[in-house]
């Protein structure tokens, strides 16, 4: 990634979401959602999503926000989960940027 457009913290809730699972999440909390939306314009790729670099309990990863009911969601890739022993309702803390593409 280049230029960081935004740098954010948030805990949140892992949560399901339809399809096939086990897709996990971690949704972004509404007051930083406007946040996320600025900083979107520069860095979407279409579809509404937004690449981005994440960390989570130390483990860094690459992946996309997807755009759900005017928030985000960010998806939390199954070796992250297993590596940090990540389950559904668990609490998260979460380390993310977005950059300009």
């Amino acid at each position: 990634m280049s230029e960081p457009l935004l740098e954010l913290a948030f805990e949140a809730a892992v949560v399901e979401w339809r399809g096939p699972p086990p897709y996990l999440f971690a949704t972004i909390p509404e007051a930083q959602i406007g946040d996320v939306k600025w900083a979107a314009r520069e860095a979407s790729y279409g579809w509404g999503c937004v690449p981005v670099t994440a960390r989570i309990g130390g483990v860094d990863f690459t992946t996309s926000l997807f755009p759900r009911d005017g928030g985000y969601l960010l998806p939390i890739k199954v070796a992250v989960r297993r590596q940090l022993d990540i389950a559904l309702g668990d609490t998260v803390r979460v380390a993310m940027t977005i950059a300009r593409r």
